[in-house]
């Protein structure tokens, strides 16, 4: 082979190093993605856009969508420039109203990120849990039937000195009736209001007139009750955390309506129903 043809392939490999590389797009909210007739969209668009979408969507590959954002914020790009007008109302009034809210929702984090710190939390453990204890535990029993007459009947019973636990099982239709009535320990919000709210006003040993609840007629016996023990500060943190952030929210917002001029006019004529009128804001 002559001499000369071997240096070829050398040569075209310095050439290609030689060649200037494609700089590395950097990655910034104002990045250009695409340009539809001049109007930009840039990575920062698509980032919201994400953001925006269903949690079950968030979940497919980051490369499926990366194209379908970018494809459908063209495709919108395009379809809103068809639009050459004035603003329609009822657009004008929705950013309006999205301003507004997403504001609102800055100052929200920025009030919750300000007063969940690590020693509010702990202050606020330490109130709850002062005595070593959390809330009040219950354990008691029931005689659960159908009406009050048979409430009443039941109550009479036990008033004439008959056994709980034996009349349960023979006159409760609720499930714990065979095992005579028992509903062993339970704390607050376990049981439904009605029920919950006569256990709470009993004392040990102490049986209840007739309460009616959704599953029908109850006749309840306190048998004890007890302080629970006090959860760990990892166990109620977030509990915490959101009655702390709650509070501030309601605090900030208690303090800036006192301090601001809010005027509300007579709208003497308008009805309620009046938000139904979505032609009002179609101009």
């Amino acid at each position: 082979m002559p001499k000369g043809l071997t240096i070829l392939p050398s040569l075209a490999l310095a050439l290609v190093l030689a060649l200037p590389v494609a700089a590395e797009t950097k990655a910034e909210a104002d990045t250009v993605v695409a340009r539809v007739n001049g109007e930009e969209i840039t990575l920062g668009h698509m980032i919201i856009a994400r953001a925006s979408l269903p949690q079950q969507y968030q979940q497919l590959p980051d490369n499926v969508l990366f194209d379908g954002i970018l494809d459908q914020l063209v495709q919108q790009t395009l379809l809103k420039q068809q639009q050459t007008g004035e603003t329609p109302k009822q657009v004008v009034l929705s950013l309006e109203n999205e301003e507004r809210s997403l504001l609102a929702g800055e100052t929200i984090e920025e009030i919750m990120a300000a007063a969940t710190t690590d020693e509010a939390i702990q202050s606020a453990y330490d109130a709850q849990y002062a005595d070593g204890f959390g809330g009040e535990e219950y354990n008691a029993s029931h005689i659960l039937v159908p009406s009050e007459d048979e409430a009443k009947a039941v109550k009479e019973l036990l008033d004439n000195g008959a056994d709980f636990a034996a009349t349960a099982k023979e006159k409760s239709t609720g499930p714990s009736g065979p095992n005579g009535g028992a509903l062993g320990w339970f704390g607050a919000g376990a049981m439904v209001p009605e029920f919950e709210q006569a256990v709470v006003a009993l004392t040990a040993g102490q049986i209840s007139d007739p309460v009616q609840t959704q599953f029908g007629w109850h006749v309840i016996i306190l048998n004890e009750k007890r302080k629970s023990e006090a959860p760990a500060l990892d166990e109620v943190r977030d509990e915490l955390a959101g009655r702390i952030q709650q509070d501030a929210i309601d605090a900030r917002l208690a303090e800036l309506t006192k301090d601001s001029e809010i005027e509300k006019p007579d709208l003497n004529g308008i009805e309620p129903g009046v938000l139904r009128q979505l032609e009002l804001v179609q101009e």
